[in-house]
Formats: structure tokens, sequence, C-alpha cells
């Protein structure tokens, strides 16, 4: 029972990047900077299609970038392949979940970006991961059909997974990440995918492979969003022997008590932007959650009567995980401590990635330059790491 001993990552979807090009200023001018004020540190690489296209033409343009990373003393164990196309458009919000998971181009995308990793990773015998989208997302419209086809692909890919291990001898999982309105949101969700999956892999004989590189990432802002306890999330996730493969190192924000917290209201109103999705949640008295797709004005403002009424809000909105609160706004940094330990626990090891995305929308006030923001929030998670490492406790059975 321990915490990855791997170099902690923090995913670098917070760069801009198109080119390989446009990837590597964005390493060097900030991931390299953090580097050189805390040492050892991962790079999880966001490599939009573009990028994965660009590096995959010859051989010798991924060497080169293989080289380069090298040369930057930056090592590379982990990709986000969430988003597909450019998650620093003016306007990403529902956007991100497109390519789903029942379309070719989505598959394809997944699969070149474990070529690509299997070329980055350490010779060293550790495994790689790629963090993913779950499915799709439920206000789009769907033939019934839906979640069989992607579980379809799904399998697939794990056939594909276990022939590129066997070719180049690099273990790679698939880490599908549950988010809320999505078609796996919460933890009840992903065990009845995982349950069809398998049903659906046993019938094409494929149910061990499934086991073996298909598992979650573990995103923990988006489960406390949801109001999910998440040590018994984790739990759960355990007993249905569901592996988690990576760990997004994330906070939301919390509004305690919102009919009579103006200040707090406010302030929340600040956070809405029109690049990303900001999934609101309102928990009332009675345990009832009431949801919105998308924090707005009129939400934090003039709340509906359902959010009016409700005890506590949580907002989709990644905050730096070093923050206990934000001016009259708290965060769920308490909920990260919990799971951290709940992982922890676990007989395996998953990837630790912090996943701060969010740095240009911060409403004024909030903003920092972003090498001193990462070397904070980086600073702040080993000591939390170390802490969690020196104080053992056993919270799940096994």
């Amino acid at each position: 029972m321990t915490l990855s001993k791997l170099p902690l990552s923090y995913c670098t979807n917070v760069h801009p990047g198109l080119t390989v090009g446009e990837i590597e200023t964005g390493l060097r001018e900030n991931t390299v900077e953090v580097r050189g004020r805390v040492g050892e540190l991962a790079a999880g690489l966001w490599l939009a299609r573009p990028v994965a296209t660009e590096l995959l033409e010859t051989p010798a343009s991924l060497d080169r970038f293989s080289d380069w990373l090298n040369e930057a003393g930056l090592t590379c164990y982990t990709l986000n392949t969430f988003p597909f196309g450019n998650f620093h458009d003016a306007r990403v919000k529902e956007n991100v979940y497109l390519p789903d998971w029942s379309r070719d181009d989505r598959f394809d995308y997944t699969l070149d970006s474990a070529r690509i990793l299997a070329r980055l990773m350490p010779d060293d015998g550790t495994e790689g991961s790629l963090s993913t989208v779950p499915l799709g997302f439920k206000p789009f419209d769907y033939p019934e059909s839906f979640a069989d086809e992607c579980a379809g692909r799904l399998i697939s890919l794990a056939r594909s997974l276990k022939q590129l291990e066997e070719e180049t001898g690099r273990k790679i999982r698939l880490a599908i990440e549950p988010e809320p309105f999505c078609i796996i949101e919460t933890t009840a969700e992903t065990i009845q995918f995982f349950r069809r999956l398998r049903e659906l892999a046993a019938d094409a004989g494929s149910l061990d492979v499934v086991n073996e590189y298909l598992g979650v990432c573990y995103d923990v802002c988006h489960q406390a969003v949801e109001f999910e306890d998440v040590a018994d999330s984790i739990k759960q996730l355990v007993d249905e022997q569901i592996r988690i493969n990576k760990v997004h190192i994330t906070c939301a924000i919390r509004v305690e008590n919102p009919a009579d917290n103006e200040d707090a209201r406010q302030a929340l109103a600040r956070y809405v932007e029109p690049r990303y999705l900001h999934q609101t949640m309102g928990r009332a008295a009675d345990g009832t959650i009431h949801r919105q797709v998308d924090l707005t004005e009129d939400t934090a403002l003039a709340p509906p009567d359902s959010f009016a009424a409700a005890d506590e809000w949580r907002v989709h909105f990644h905050v730096p995980v070093n923050a206990e609160s934000l001016g009259p706004l708290q965060t769920t940094r308490g909920d990260l401590k919990k799971a951290l330990a709940a992982v922890r626990d676990l007989n395996y090891a998953p990837h630790l990635e912090i996943e701060t995305y969010t740095w240009e929308v911060l409403p004024d006030g909030q903003q920092t330059s972003l090498v001193d923001g990462l070397t904070a929030e980086v600073e702040a998670t080993r000591t939390l790491l170390d802490e969690l490492t020196e104080h053992p406790t056993s919270n799940i059975q096994h």
C-alpha cells in the first residue's frame, strides 16, 4: 500500500499548442522553469490531434521530440487524450467531448497517442496511461445502442494496447475519466458501464485483456462536484475490481449556505467565463442534488428556488489545488485529501497528475504567473503526499 514513486506529473493542457513547436515552447517557458524550482517533475502531455499527426509523420519526428524531452530533463509516462482539438479555443464548452467513443477518429487518435507514449516513456519498466472522455455528453442526442457501440471500440482498443505491448515492451493502460453531465459521471454509472463492458468483452473472448488494459481516471473534483463521498467511491471501484489507472489531483469551488452568503455568490459570478464548461450542483437538506449544465451569472446572483434553498453548491471549475479557500469561496481540497488517503491504501499505485487547466480564465485577483502558480501547486501536493506516506492509516480493506 503506497503512493506512486514516479515523479509527480502535471498536465500540460494548461499550455496552448497545436504544433510540436508550440508544445515545446510551452514546455520550455513553463514546465522546465517549474522543474528548475521543484526538482524532478513529469510532464503529463496533452498532444492534440494535429500534434499527434505531426509527430507520427516520420519516425525521425518522434525521435527528435523524445530527445528534446530528455535534454530538457522531463519524463513522461502519461498523456491526456481527453481534449481532441483546440483546448484553448475561444469557446470549448461541450465541444471537448467530441469526437465521442462511437467514432473511429476517437479510436484512431487514442491509439496514435499510445504509440507516441510508447516512444516517450522511460525505458525502465514504467507503465503508461492515457486519460480519455467518458464516452460522450448526456445532453447530446445518441441512439440507444450508443454505450454498446463505445464498448465495442474500447474492447478493440484494449486488444490494440496488448498488441502494442507485445511489439514494444511498453504497457499502456486507458483511463476513462467520469465527468459531470457525461454518459459516465457518477461512480454508480461507472460500475454499471464496466459491468456491461465486461459482459460484451466476455462474449468476444476478450475479458482478460479488457480487465488488464481498461480502467478509470479518477478526477477528484469531478466526484466531489457530484457530492460523492470520495473515499467510499474509491472503495466501490475497488470492490468491483475496476482499476484506477490515473488520478487527477484537482479541486473545485464550494459555496456554503448560498442563500445567506451574498459575498460568496458575488465572488462566484466572477468565475463565469466563455471558454470552459462549469457544471454546477446544489445539494438540498434532504440530499436532493439540483443540477445545471453550466455556471451563469443568473445562477450565482439570482439563483432559481431549487438552488437558493440548497445547503451547498459545488462548481466544476478547476481551481489551484493548494487553495483551501478563494476569498469567500471554499474549495474541495478536503475531498482531495480524503481521496489521496484512499488511493494510498490501494494495493497498486495509480499515476498521480495535477490538472489545473484554468489559469488563463481565473478572475482578476486570482491570477498569478503560470510558473509561480504551478510551482505552488506542485510544492503543496508534494507536502500532502509526504504527509500521507509518513502517517499511513488504512481506510480501505482489500
